[in-house]
């Protein structure tokens, strides 16, 4: 997993629940890297599982939760960094619409061996999508996230359901209404 996402989220977390959280997190946690991440490192997905999972028995804030309040705060750290992904789109869907033939064209330049989840998209209108979320990693709550944060981007209201194709979250069907 790319080191953005660990930089971020350990920012998240002392944003919100303050420095003695982060390092509660991380002294809790077996971290082979020290938690000395670095934006453009790779670390091993286990490790922001465990602090995923410390953070979430430290707050008593299900992980899911945890990491859709990631998802929004990592949309703006990532338009942030890099604001011509983004400004290339005049409304949301077209955006999470080019999630695939584009932004991750653009990260995998970036980060070459970044290990991206897939969309496929099964019906889209002005208004409506229909996608399926595919990732081993099962960071569902984040992808839910980002999208519902690109939505408050755009000054538009949205309304995103999902369904759990299995158990492992790790194939997810979003139908996403715009509204406004």
């Amino acid at each position: 997993m790319k080191g953005i996402v660990f930089t971020e989220f350990l920012e998240m977390v002392e944003e919100t629940f303050g420095l003695e959280t982060v390092d509660t997190i991380i002294e809790n946690s077996e971290l082979p890297s020290g938690a000395a991440y670095t934006a453009v490192g790779t670390y091993d997905f286990n490790e922001m599982v465990q602090l995923l999972t410390n953070l979430s028995q430290e707050t008593e804030i299900p992980a899911n939760d945890l990491l859709y309040t990631f998802g929004t705060y990592l949309f703006n750290s990532l338009a942030g960094v890099h604001p011509e992904v983004v400004a290339g789109y005049k409304a949301p869907l077209n955006l999470l619409y080019s999630i695939e033939d584009h932004i991750h064209v653009h990260v995998k330049k970036l980060y070459p061996d970044a290990e991206l989840p897939t969309f496929k998209i099964l019906e889209k209108t002005d208004n409506t999508m229909v996608m399926i979320y595919s990732s081993t990693r099962g960071l569902y709550a984040l992808a839910h996230g980002l999208m519902t944060k690109t939505f408050e981007h755009f000054n538009k209201r949205v309304d995103v359901d999902m369904e759990l194709l299995n158990e492992q979250g790790t194939e997810v069907k979003f139908s996403i209404v715009q509204h406004g």
